[in-house]
């Protein structure tokens, strides 16, 4: 027998298997395909203070390997994902949830954060700092130390539930920033966002998405995702979430080994919505095939 449990922040986990925010709704669209409470937990759509339509169609192009979008964190808003969705989920997926949480000011991030906080079902807070920062000219909080410490800060003095920061990849250095996270007292990084890209229609000669730029992500990224798993694992003392074009129980496995305790899995459910079914029923073949019999003995193993 293999031990596939992990451990986030004193929540235990039945395994690292972590459908990613926003490709995984509020989890019972996808409980009608299967029994949602196999994943170690998920990630919920991305929550901001105020309902968001989200940006201009089409938000999405197919790329080899991967996939743009521009969705813009379309959401009801977290009065209403308090009211509406979260008893929904309650009905079908009986494990602590985690909250994604959006903000365009620090006091956006607090005010959410500290709603969701009181929420039983909610057991760690995900906060996407690569949000525009709407005080600054709209630049994105994850790209400055000191604006994700702010924000990191202002939610741990408002909740009392692990705090993770999901940072940005598209920085020269994301080291100091997710140390900057940790100084500030995050519990845990999560990482990575998706990256920026771009696809032009060569019949229109115009860019695909309205938003002309969207976040790059899928398989084509993973080798992206594990050098700054491996760096920021090596670089803070509190867990990592590891991200980024993971699509097989072999990739959780590289992601552990580059020091993530466990792994989101992102765009993969868009072009198949059993695969995170698919890789947890397949992790114990693949730990057996490597000798591995219990999943803590690895993460961070490519660092020892």
């Amino acid at each position: 027998m293999v031990n596939t449990k992990v451990t986030l922040s004193g929540i235990t986990l039945d395994n690292p298997v972590i459908p990613a925010s926003g490709t995984f709704g509020y989890g019972y669209e996808f409980a009608e395909l299967y029994d949602i409470n196999i994943l170690g937990t998920f990630s919920f759509k991305g929550t901001t203070k105020d309902p968001r339509f989200g940006n201009p169609t089409p938000r999405i192009a197919e790329c080899p390997a991967g996939m743009i979008n521009s969705v813009g964190l379309q959401n009801p808003g977290v009065d209403k994902v308090i009211s509406e969705e979260l008893p929904k989920l309650a009905k079908v997926f009986h494990k602590p949830v985690i909250a994604n949480v959006s903000g365009f000011s620090i006091e956006e991030y607090a005010h959410t954060c500290a709603l969701l906080d009181k929420e039983p079902q909610v057991g760690i807070l995900e906060v996407n700092v690569s949000c525009p920062n709407v005080h600054h000219g709209g630049m994105s909080f994850g790209t400055d130390p000191e604006a994700a410490a702010a924000v990191t800060r202002a939610v741990k003095a408002v909740t009392t539930k692990p705090v993770y920061i999901k940072l940005t990849p598209n920085v020269t250095d994301i080291v100091s920033i997710a140390k900057a996270c940790e100084e500030a007292g995050a519990d845990g990084i999560a990482l990575i966002n998706t990256m920026m890209g771009m696809r032009i229609d060569l019949k229109t000669k115009k860019p695909v998405i309205a938003n002309k730029m969207g976040g790059f992500s899928g398989s084509a990224i993973f080798p992206v995702a594990v050098r700054m798993v491996y760096q920021v694992a090596e670089a803070v003392n509190i867990p990592v979430i590891g991200m980024g074009g993971v699509s097989s129980a072999e990739d959780v496995i590289e992601m552990m080994l580059a020091g993530a305790t466990a792994v989101e899995i992102g765009a993969a459910n868009l072009v198949n919505p059993y695969i995170c079914k698919e890789i947890i029923e397949d992790l114990p073949r693949v730990m057996e095939k490597y000798n591995i019999k219990d999943l803590n003995e690895i993460i961070g193993g490519a660092r020892k």
